[in-house]
């Protein structure tokens, strides 16, 4: 029970598309020595991370994501293509992406931002500062900031 005497808010539902073993153990370590509960859902590449957010195929009965994580260097298709087709679908685009990527490019960061991603974080090496920055977000994204409930996107 919360202090308002109110059953704990539902688990977020995060979605993690990454390609390096690393850093989805990184990501995940992050995410368990965090406050907030969730269930973090990983793929590999594009293609799938498509699959899970339109819920096709196997995917076919995971929830929702309430967040998206999304490296941009995929294979099969790439964090660019899965930014663009999703902020281009009216039932997906009002789920935040942040880009957790290590380019440090200025185009990379231009163009995530151009297709609409929300936030645009730049993975450091050290695994520390990994977790810090993954654990500095999750307070930020599910303490501060109101997510768009499910079913109302405009």
């Amino acid at each position: 029970m919360s202090k308002s005497g109110q059953h704990p808010p539902e688990p977020a539902q995060l979605l993690l598309v990454e390609d390096n073993p690393g850093d989805v153990r990184l990501t995940r370590e992050a995410f368990k020595q965090g406050r907030i509960e969730n269930d973090l859902h990983t793929v590999s590449d594009g293609s799938e991370a498509l699959d899970f957010l339109h819920q096709r195929d196997e995917y076919a009965d995971v929830p929702r994501p309430d967040l998206v994580l999304l490296d941009l260097n995929l294979p099969r298709k790439d964090g660019e293509e899965v930014l663009e087709e999703l902020k281009d679908d009216s039932e997906l685009r009002s789920i935040p992406v942040i880009v957790l990527t290590s380019s440090r490019a200025e185009e990379d960061v231009v163009r995530s931002y151009e297709l609409h991603a929300n936030a645009y974080l730049t993975k450091p090496v050290d695994p520390d500062e990994f977790i810090e920055t993954v654990r500095a977000f999750e307070k930020f994204w599910f303490s501060v900031v109101r997510l768009p409930p499910e079913g109302e996107q405009s």
